[in-house]
């Protein structure tokens, strides 16, 4: 396939334009995804900083919450490029290898927020148990096999060689896909259901034992506290919920579109504008990941109001604690 920078249109004579567009969303889209990146960038920062204040990172929790920051900064990273050639031709490799990286870097975040379900999961349902997933060892070797399978997964879509059309001339926009393709992409979303099912199995499990635990059924204070556990708990499957699943609703028409099985034009064209909405909630997830640190850390919490009170010293004092693997789980 033609680089897109062999020539200065980066169309050839005969090609006709592609007739699938931003539409309405073409100014908004640069200007969103510029506001992702400052406060992704800046909140990711700031939670990397406070990662590394820990000097007891004693818990798989703090493990995955570690590369789960990572993963949100390397996806924020890409978007300053993806502003850059907004609706626009670009280098063709460049444009493919950074799309590929924002996709391993989103699929990573999805990842490490199943693992942290699944580890809260196990020490609520099954506090006695001992597992090797509890192991602070174990949770370092899951999450490098994590990016380890992601790069290999996503290195096929780097290299495989799709249809040519006058929109794939457009960096990050409605391209058309061979059967392979598509049957990979169609692939990689029913690994997403499969994940979102175990969410709700997980917090519907979570949510039942915490309504059943007994925190003093009379008292008013601790009813209070317990109802308060409970909303806290809905925080994970709420942003995930919220920033995953309408992408991946989307996603199976359009791929069904990039195969050319959907043919109306207009089809195609509404299809690309919810891709690119969806896809940008997907994006904002990296904004909202730190809410997620702040209500199930106690001591990302701590440290996080501390900064903002001036109290330093403070703040560096409760980094250089141990804390208790159930509370920085459960928050009870």
């Amino acid at each position: 396939m033609r680089q897109l920078g062999d020539n200065s249109s980066g169309l050839d004579v005969n090609s006709t334009s592609c007739e699938i567009h931003d539409s309405i969303l073409s100014p908004a889209l640069p200007i969103l995804y510029s506001i992702i990146f400052f406060f992704g960038l800046v909140s990711n920062i700031m939670t990397i900083f406070v990662f590394f204040l820990r000097k007891h990172s004693d818990s798989s929790m703090a493990v995955y919450m570690n590369h789960l920051a990572m993963a949100d900064i390397l996806l924020v990273m890409c978007l300053p490029l993806r502003v850059y050639y907004h609706n626009s031709p670009g280098p063709f490799y460049l444009c493919k290898v950074l799309g590929v990286f924002f996709y391993v870097n989103m699929y990573a975040s999805i990842l490490f927020l199943s693992l942290i379900s699944l580890d809260r999961y196990l020490k609520i349902i099954k506090p006695v148990w001992v597992l090797r997933i509890h192991k602070v060892r174990w949770s370092h070797r899951a999450s490098f096999s994590v990016w380890a399978g992601l790069v290999l997964a996503m290195s096929f879509f780097s290299l495989r060689k799709d249809k040519e059309g006058p929109c794939d001339r457009i960096c990050f926009h409605f391209h058309h896909k061979g059967l392979l393709g598509g049957m990979a992409n169609l692939t990689v979303v029913a690994f997403f259901y499969a994940i979102f099912l175990l969410f709700i199995c997980f917090y519907a499990r979570i949510t039942t034992k915490l309504r059943n635990m007994s925190l003093g059924n009379r008292d008013p204070k601790a009813q209070r506290r317990k109802s308060r556990v409970i909303l806290k708990t809905f925080v994970v499957p709420v942003i995930f919920t919220l920033c995953f699943l309408p992408y991946h609703l989307v996603r199976v028409p359009y791929v069904l579109a990039q195969v050319d099985v959907i043919q109306a034009l207009g089809s195609k064209q509404i299809l690309h504008i919810l891709n690119e909405l969806t896809l940008l909630l997907s994006a904002l997830n990296s904004c909202l990941d730190p809410i997620i640190y702040y209500f199930l850390s106690c001591t990302y919490r701590r440290t996080i109001l501390c900064a903002l009170q001036g109290q330093f010293k403070t703040m560096y004092a409760v980094n250089r604690r141990r804390i208790s693997i159930n509370r920085s789980i459960t928050e009870i």
